[in-house]
C-alpha cells in the first residue's frame, strides 16, 4: 500500500469524497473502488448507465511530419488508413513481440496522434517512447497527461442522457470514432470507445471543468437510475466483455497472439518492433493461449490461482483474471493454458482455497450487448 501522502488525486477527487466513495490506492492514484456497491454499479451500467472517473489514464501525443511512421513502428496494428477522428486499439510493442502496454491510438490531425495508455505504465511508456523518438527526425513525443481529465459514461442510456449536455450529434459518432466539441460549453474530445462492453463515451476535457461536467451528467441521469461507478464495477464489466487488463491478462511476457488479440496484429503493414517474433508465432503457432472459463464447481477463481488439466494434476497455467459475474450469475475468468487445451469445452481444474475445483473452457467474450439493427 502506498502512503496516502504519496498518492496522486484526479480533478474529481472531491466529488468522490462528497459521494462517500470508498477510496483505494490504484496505479499511484487515490481512486474510488465503489460508491453504493459493486453489484448495483455493475447493473446500472448494463441496464442504464454509469459514470466513471478515468482521469488517471495517460495521454501522450506524437506530433511531427513523421508521426505516422513513428506510430507504425511502435504499434502492431496498422494505422496507415486511419482518417482524422478515428481511434484504434493496439499494443505498444517490445522487441520480443510482447506488450510494453496496450493503448488507444487517436488520429487528431495528419501529423498528430494521441496515445491513451494505462496509468500504471505512463512513466515507463513515456520513457520508452522518448528514447525511440530520440533518433527519429520529424517526431516529438510529449506527455500531456496533466492537461486532461477524462470521464467514461457507459450504458444503453448513455447517448440519450448525454446528448443535451454536448454540442455535437452523438448519433453521428460511430464506434471507435471521436470528434472535437463542447460539453457544457467547455472544449472536449468526445470519443465513442469504452471498456465495459456497453455503448458509451469518453469525454476528455481540461481538469478545471471536470467536476461541473461530472455533477451535470449525474444530475441529468438521476431519474433514470444513473450511478457513479468505481474500479470494482469497471473490472467485472470488462471481464464479462472479455477485455484484457494490463498487468493481469497481458504484460511484457505475453504476445498479442498468445492473448487472442491476433486481430490487432497486421504483419503485412511493414516492419514494426517485435514483428519477427510475431511472424514466427503466426507461422509456427503459439504454445499457450489465453482462454475464458466458467467455474462449474463451487468457488471463485482469482488472479494467480493454479490451473491444471486434471484434478490434482501438475499446474499448466494460472488464472489471470477471475470474478463472480453479476450479469451471468456464475464464476468466470481467464487463464493461459497450453494451446492444445484451449478449445471450448475442454475441462480444467483450478485450485481454489486448496481444493481442485472443476471448470470448463468457454468462448470469449462471456457477455455481448445486443446490437441495434440499424446500420452505422
Amino acid at each position: 500500500m502506498a502512503e496516502q501522502a504519496d498518492l496522486k488525486r484526479t480533478p474529481l477527487h472531491g466529488e468522490h469524497v462528497r459521494l462517500g466513495a470508498r477510496m483505494v490506492p490504484f496505479a499511484g492514484f487515490e481512486m474510488p473502488v465503489q460508491y453504493t456497491g459493486l453489484m448495483e454499479e455493475h447493473r446500472a451500467v448494463r441496464e442504464r448507465a454509469g459514470l466513471f472517473d478515468v482521469s488517471h489514464m495517460g495521454e501522450i501525443f506524437v506530433r511531427g511530419p513523421r508521426a505516422l511512421e513513428f506510430v507504425q513502428r511502435i504499434s502492431c496494428n496498422d494505422h496507415s488508413k486511419m482518417t482524422v477522428g478515428r481511434a484504434q486499439y493496439t499494443g505498444l510493442m517490445a522487441p520480443q513481440g510482447t506488450f510494453v502496454d496496450d493503448m488507444l491510438v487517436h488520429k487528431m490531425a495528419e501529423d498528430e496522434y494521441l496515445l491513451v495508455v494505462n496509468a500504471a505504465n505512463l512513466e515507463k511508456d513515456f520513457a520508452y517512447l522518448e528514447e525511440l523518438a530520440s533518433d527519429e527526425e520529424g517526431v516529438r513525443v510529449e506527455n500531456e497527461s496533466g492537461r486532461w481529465a477524462q470521464v467514461a459514461f457507459q450504458g444503453p442510456l448513455a447517448a440519450e442522457i448525454l446528448q443535451p449536455l454536448v454540442d455535437v450529434d452523438l448519433a453521428a459518432i460511430r464506434y471507435y470514432r471521436f470528434v472535437n466539441g463542447k460539453v457544457l460549453g467547455h472544449e472536449a474530445i468526445v470519443a465513442r470507445t469504452g471498456y465495459t462492453g456497453e455503448d458509451g463515451f469518453e469525454l476528455y476535457t481540461a481538469p478545471d471543468p471536470a467536476p461541473e461536467i461530472w455533477r451535470a451528467i449525474l444530475e441529468a441521469g438521476k431519474d433514470r437510475g444513473v450511478l457513479p461507478a468505481g474500479l470494482g464495477a469497471r473490472d467485472t464489466l470488462r471481464l464479462e466483455a472479455g477485455m484484457c487488463l494490463y498487468g493481469n491478462d497481458i504484460d511484457e511476457t505475453t504476445t498479442p497472439l498468445e492473448a487472442g488479440l491476433g486481430w490487432i496484429v497486421k504483419l503485412d503493414k511493414g516492419d514494426f518492433i517485435g514483428r519477427d517474433i510475431l511472424e514466427r508465432q503466426a507461422e509456427e503457432g503459439v504454445e499457450r493461449r489465453l482462454v475464458g472459463f466458467e467455474v462449474t464447481g463451487r468457488g471463485i477463481a482469482r488472479h494467480g490461482y493454479a490451473v491444471a488439466l486434471e484434478e490434482g494434476g501438475e499446474p499448466v497455467g494460472t488464472v489471470t483474471s477471475g470474478t463472480h459475474s453479476p450479469t451471468l450469475g456464475k464464476a468466470i475468468g481467464m487463464a493461459y493454458v497450453p494451446a492444445d487445451s484451449a478449445e471450448p469445452g475442454t475441462p480444467l481444474f483450478i485450485e481454489i482455497r486448496k481444493r481442485w475445483t472443476p471448470a470448463v473452457v468457454v468462448p470469449l467474450p462471456f457477455y455481448s450487448r445486443k446490437k441495434k439493427t440499424t446500420t452505422k
